[in-house]
C-alpha cells in the first residue's frame, strides 16, 4: 500500500493524492472522485505514512493498523464510523488490542474507521498492496542481508573562509559641514 502519498487535509472531508508539487502549494486528487485541485502551502496537510496509533508499547504506524482491520474484516469493507463509541472500541480492540485507552480518543477510531472505508472504496485496500517486497538475489532466492553497525564519528564542519575586510571610507569634512537641506525640489 502507498501511504506515502496519500494524505488528509485539514478542514476538508477525505482521502487525498498528491499528484505533484507547484512553487506555492500542492496538486492533489480525491482518491474516491479522481477530481485534480490545487492547495496552498498553508493548508495543514498530514501525512498517512507519517500517522501512528498509541499503544502501551510503543507507537503502531497507521499502516499495520489498516492490515490489520483488513485482516480481520477479509478486505472487506470495515465498520461505520458513525457506529456507536462501543462498537468503535470493540472494533479498534479486535484491530489493535494493546491500544492505549488514554491516548486514542473515540473521535480518532471514527476517522480510522472513515479512512478504512475510504481506501476500500478506492481500491487501496487488497492482499496484494499489504505485501512486502523482500529484495532477491541473482540466483532468485531471497537476499540475506550482513548488516555491520559501526558508529561512525561526526563530521566536523570545514572552516569557513575569511573574507577580505573592504576598506572603509571616510566622509571628508566637507561633506560633513556642508548643511543639509530640508526643502523638497520641485520640478
Amino acid at each position: 500500500m502507498l501511504l506515502e502519498k496519500i494524505i488528509s487535509i485539514s478542514g476538508k472531508p477525505g482521502l487525498y493524492k498528491l499528484v505533484s508539487q507547484l512553487r506555492n502549494g500542492f496538486i492533489i486528487e480525491d482518491v474516491t472522485t479522481k477530481k485534480k485541485v490545487s492547495i496552498g502551502n498553508s493548508s495543514q496537510v498530514s501525512l498517512l505514512d507519517n500517522i501512528a496509533m498509541f499503544t502501551f508499547d510503543k507507537e503502531v504506524p497507521l499502516f499495520e493498523v489498516f492490515e490489520n482491520i483488513a485482516k480481520n474484516y477479509d478486505y472487506k469493507e470495515a465498520i461505520h464510523h458513525k457506529a456507536t463509541e462501543a462498537e468503535l472500541k470493540e472494533f479498534m480492540t479486535a484491530s489493535l488490542p494493546n491500544y492505549d485507552t488514554e491516548r486514542v480518543y473515540a473521535s480518532d477510531i471514527k476517522k480510522l474507521a472513515q479512512w478504512y472505508n475510504i481506501l476500500h472504496k478506492a481500491g487501496y485496500i487488497t492482499p496484494e498492496s499489504f505485501v512486502k517486497a523482500e529484495p532477491e538475489t541473482l540466483d532468485g532466492e531471497p537476499a540475506t542481508e550482513e548488516v555491520n553497525v559501526e558508529k561512525e564519528a561526526p563530521k566536523k564542519a570545514a572552516p569557513k573562509a575569511e573574507k577580505q575586510a573592504a576598506p572603509k571610507v571616510k566622509a571628508t569634512s566637507a561633506a560633513k559641514a556642508a548643511p543639509k537641506s530640508t526643502h523638497r525640489k520641485q520640478g
